[in-house]
């Protein structure tokens, strides 16, 4: 649950924000820096960018605006902002050295640390309209710097190499999933989405408000490896009735053919993952798709992709006490029985693993695993305010992204909720998509 207290918030933020620094060196210390250096695809930055951007940032709203000192390194501002320098262009700005940057984000973290110590933080029930109140800004720093993380897991997957990484294996299917109905009825009526008391909520997470959903069926589970083979070997790739003409533009522009990192061999399909090449492991969640392929197979399928709205009642109505949880499961944080989350496993658990994690309606793996495309534009909630800076949601608001939802396998929980949105160009395949479909209940109510 949330912390409540000023001690209680600023012992949350100090682990919050040192579980994210030791991910950052973990990622960046597996590579030797000509690695760092180097950018592995124009789609993402070099590693030691975001390496030296998430002490910038923190410097920015940790060390100056909570802590009001001054300035370490306002040098550096202009070339660590992700706006002024669109990711292709990162690797000729003449950025700090491997060793220059992990000394400058030593340095910020002692400050900021000093900061959370000497600054009191006022319990404000989750308002969200303060830096300091129920440490939001630390929080917010903290998720800031796991999202990069995130990215840099997504530089790590693009990267060619010998794989660097090492984690245990994700749990086996702990339910046969063949023993559930494959779809699941979701009632139709009112739930509130967003949220208005949860402390470190980002701005596109508020505020809460009330959403009338008519009944519709959703996927038991997220469209697994075999499933999606299935959409490939009935010629999905090649049929534009199943893409929308944007989509089938781009199909035919990029050439796809199956998930990214898929390669085949022979009659079978091989993945890339980390450095390793594997057999496609059939049952677990497909990845690494864009909108207009998850978008396809859907139609493929007879179905179509969830609303937002759709997937956020799913994970988050509780028709017992008609009330929206904070997670499928419930109110409490997430833990290792609930959620494939936080980087301790270098891949998506088959479907069935987390029983516990299901939904109160029965939908497993919710949160977790793979994001999950919706069908829905990102578009700022009824009320929406930009706070505290409106580079984070507000300049982003419009068709021109999709919205994603549940968070992956290299997702924190700290950077994860039943609230918690993402998104991206419907044609990013890089990130650790994947979806589920749904269709409506016609007549249900």
């Amino acid at each position: 649950m949330p912390a409540t207290t000023p001690d209680a918030f600023r012992e949350q933020a100090a682990a919050a924000l040192l579980t994210a620094r030791n991910r950052t060196l973990a990622l960046t210390g597996c590579v030797d820096d000509d690695d760092l250096k180097a950018q592995h695809s124009p789609l993402m930055s070099p590693l030691v960018w975001d390496l030296a951007h998430v002490g910038n940032q923190e410097e920015i709203w940790l060390v100056r605006e909570a802590g009001g000192r001054p300035a370490l390194r306002s040098d550096l501002d202009s070339m660590y902002d992700a706006f002024q320098h669109p990711r292709a262009d990162r690797p000729a700005l003449p950025l700090l050295s491997p060793r220059q940057a992990r000394a400058y984000i030593a340095d910020v973290r002692e400050h900021a640390l000093d900061v959370l110590e000497r600054t009191p933080l006022e319990p404000t029930g989750g308002r969200g309209d303060t830096l300091l109140g129920d440490g939001f800004v630390f929080g917010m720093i903290a998720q800031h710097e796991q999202q990069h993380d995130e990215t840099m897991l997504a530089t790590h997957q693009l990267r060619r190499g010998p794989a660097v990484l090492a984690a245990a294996e994700p749990p086996p299917a702990a339910v046969d999933p063949a023993s559930l109905p494959s779809e699941v009825l979701i009632p139709g009526g009112p739930f509130v989405m967003g949220t208005s008391t949860e402390p470190w909520a980002l701005d596109n997470e508020r505020p809460a408000h009330q959403v009338d959903v008519p009944a519709f069926f959703l996927d038991t589970f997220p469209v697994t490896n075999a499933a999606y083979q299935q959409f490939i070997d009935d010629g999905g790739y090649r049929d534009p009735r199943w893409w929308t003409d944007d989509g089938w533009e781009h199909r035919e522009q990029a050439g796809l053919e199956a998930p990214l990192f898929w390669e085949r061999d022979g009659g079978d399909w091989l993945r890339r993952r980390f450095g390793v090449l594997e057999p496609v492991p059939p049952q677990e969640p497909v990845m690494h798709v864009c909108w207009y392929e998850a978008d396809a197979y859907a139609r493929w399928a007879g179905r179509r992709l969830p609303t937002e709205a759709e997937w956020e009642k799913a994970a988050r109505h509780d028709p017992a006490g008609d009330r929206s949880r904070r997670y499928p499961w419930g109110d409490d944080d997430p833990q290792p029985r609930h959620a494939n989350l936080g980087q301790r496993h270098l891949r998506p658990a088959p479907i069935g693993a987390y029983p516990d994690g299901a939904s109160p309606h029965g939908v497993h793996q919710l949160i977790g695993d793979v994001w999950e495309w919706t069908a829905s534009d990102f578009l700022p909630h009824p009320g929406f305010t930009a706070y505290p800076y409106k580079e984070y949601s507000e300049v982003f608001f419009g068709p021109g992204y999709k919205v994603l939802r549940g968070g992956a396998f290299g997702v924190a929980p700290v950077a994860c909720r039943g609230t918690f949105r993402n998104w991206d160009y419907p044609i990013r395949r890089q990130i650790f998509s994947g979806f589920r479909t749904a269709r409506d209940a016609e007549g249900v109510r």
